[in-house]
């Protein structure tokens, strides 16, 4: 079974362009390395994780 990046982003399968957009950059904000200067290991991991699953 592979990733299920509607899970990562936190939409539903049938999410549209907009929803999807929105769900990234709320994601993207919360999880971005610079926002997390106390945690940048998994703030990394994460903004990874969810660039990929929006790409």
């Amino acid at each position: 079974m592979g990733v299920d990046y509607y899970k990562i982003l936190q939409v539903d399968r049938g999410a549209k362009d907009d929803d999807l957009k929105k769900a990234y950059r709320k994601l993207a904000m919360k999880w971005h390395p610079d926002k997390n200067p106390n945690n940048k290991k998994e703030a990394e991991a994460k903004f990874k994780q969810i660039s990929e699953a929006y790409d």
